[in-house]
């Protein structure tokens, strides 16, 4: 993905990847805190979607597959 962003008054353009992940949201605030102490920007993005639907068996697995 090609990234352009305001940083400190300048416009930038960088590659960066998209790195999606799925998890119950009361995972989302440890995950959001590891994704900041591991990752190089000193913001980097990090945003939640909601799961309005789907496949059902998809969703439990995912419900199983994440310790709340």
């Amino acid at each position: 993905i090609e990234s352009v962003y305001e940083w400190k008054g300048e416009i930038q353009t960088d590659a960066e990847e998209l790195l999606i992940i799925k998890t119950r949201q009361s995972l989302l605030e440890t995950l959001t805190e590891h994704v900041k102490a591991n990752h190089e920007y000193d913001v980097p993005e990090v945003i939640a979607l909601p799961i309005t639907g789907g496949s059902q068996p998809y969703l439990e697995w995912l419900k199983s597959s994440t310790r709340d």
